[in-house]
């Protein structure tokens, strides 16, 4: 027996079985990584939908006044040289939502005829931080104050004829990932109280498959 040969490919055998168990454990170990990674993303993730109508009413403040938002309610109104929307939201997922900012339409966008959402370099940033805790109420507020924009001219004809109002809300996790976008609409009441209910029409996923 050629005892070199037979050493070499004893040698050879072992490396061979140390790389599989090193490739098998290194495999096993990033799928570890990626559960572990998926998990701490559920538990940082936020998902905004309107408030019911059992909530406490949000006490909303703009600049130069402030409103009352019953639960599962909205905002849309002309004061002045202004035009005010808001929204009672709820968080339904497992972490803090932090608001980035909005995108308005008029009329109600419908995901046959609109499926992706309003364009990011279109979204107004919010003047103020808006976090929403995980599992509870909180809201989302925004203004047209400049009457030459023809954004403002918009809204504020939907808001004194109550047409439909589409208002689309940037937000993400507290690590500043996750980004969704939401899509709400609010639509008048029937009765003649003059409110607006909410109704959360599509999500949109930007840092990862949608949830469709």
């Amino acid at each position: 027996m050629d005892w070199a040969t037979a050493s070499s490919l004893a040698t050879a055998g072992g490396t061979l079985v140390l790389a599989i168990a090193t490739f098998a454990s290194v495999r096993s170990a990033n799928r570890a990584a990626r559960a572990a990674e998926q998990s701490l993303l559920e538990g940082l993730r936020p998902v905004l939908m309107p408030s019911r109508l059992q909530d406490a009413p949000q006490k909303v403040f703009f600049q130069d006044r402030h409103f009352m938002v019953p639960g599962g309610h909205g905002i849309a109104e002309a004061h002045g040289d202004v035009v005010y929307l808001a929204m009672s939201l709820r968080n339904a997922g497992s972490g803090i939502a932090v608001l980035h900012g909005w995108w308005f339409s008029p009329g109600p966008l419908r995901a046959s005829e609109q499926p992706d959402p309003g364009p990011l370099e279109e979204f107004r940033r919010l003047t103020r931080d808006i976090y929403i805790p995980a599992g509870d109420v909180g809201f989302w507020e925004g203004a047209f104050r400049d009457p030459a924009e023809p954004a403002y001219k918009a809204a504020r004809r939907a808001v004194e004829a109550r047409d439909p109002i589409t208002v689309e809300v940037l937000y993400g996790d507290h690590e500043g990932g996750q980004r969704t976008v939401t899509r709400f609409i609010l639509r008048p009441r029937e009765d003649d109280d003059g409110g607006w209910l909410v109704v959360q029409s599509q999500h949109y996923n930007l840092d990862r498959p949608n949830p469709r």
